[in-house]
């Protein structure tokens, strides 16, 4: 039987100045995790937010914050991330280069569980040897630094490539995909696999969050 996809929310679309209320409907309106995209105006053009922020909306939800980084040298971080309150931490293959299964080891270390994230034109090799190492193994599906983005078609391969990969090998990493999901094409990037879909304007800019995040479950908008 297929598993429940899961549903994690960008705070990137939230309204910041009412972030604590955002988070608070998220919740209420049956999102699974909270997802925050940290960026620091280096490895990415924008600059989002840090820990702080992350400490902020633990304080608001119960739900596990999946916590992607967006930044150079993310082994430095991860303590204050740790501290703030992060479920998981998700490190980008390009800006761990050679260090990524020594970073990733680094956040288990902390207690908290990690994930590899690939961009659109790396290849899922890149990142393949550290599988093993993954809670959860990030697709980005669009160019990492902005919201809005349309969907790239050519990295649901590449999600499906990992998700072959993970049963191959009979590990229970999650395998999430972010960036230009919308209702309409919620249901082929789950069929290919995905068990986690990350969406933010799709859901901040919904009349009917609730039923928006049903519909990109896999539910009837408004049911």
């Amino acid at each position: 039987m297929k598993s429940r996809v899961m549903i994690a929310p960008s705070i990137l679309s939230a309204d910041f100045a009412a972030m604590g209320n955002a988070v608070e409907k998220l919740e209420k309106c049956g999102a699974d995790l909270i997802h925050c995209d940290v960026m620091d105006g280096t490895f990415v053009p924008r600059i989002t937010f840090g820990s702080q922020m992350v400490e902020a909306v633990k304080r608001h939800t119960s739900l596990p914050l999946d916590v992607h980084l967006m930044v150079v040298n993310p082994a430095a971080k991860i303590a204050d991330f740790a501290a703030a309150g992060a479920d998981y931490i998700t490190v980008h293959a390009e800006a761990c280069g050679d260090r990524l299964a020594e970073t990733l080891r680094g956040i288990r270390a902390a207690g908290v569980k990690c994930g590899a994230v690939i961009s659109p034109d790396t290849p899922f090799a890149a990142a393949e040897g550290a599988l093993e190492l993954c809670d959860i193994f990030l697709v980005m599906s669009v160019y990492p630094g902005l919201g809005g983005q349309k969907f790239i078609e050519r990295t649901l391969a590449k999600a499906e490539e990992a998700k072959n990969a993970v049963v191959r090998r009979g590990l229970s990493c999650l395998v999430e995909i972010d960036g230009g999901i919308t209702v309409e094409n919620a249901g082929r990037v789950a069929d290919a696999g995905v068990d986690v879909l990350v969406a933010g304007n799709t859901v901040f800019k919904a009349s009917d969050m609730a039923a928006t995040i049903a519909a990109l479950r896999g539910g009837k908008c408004g049911a």
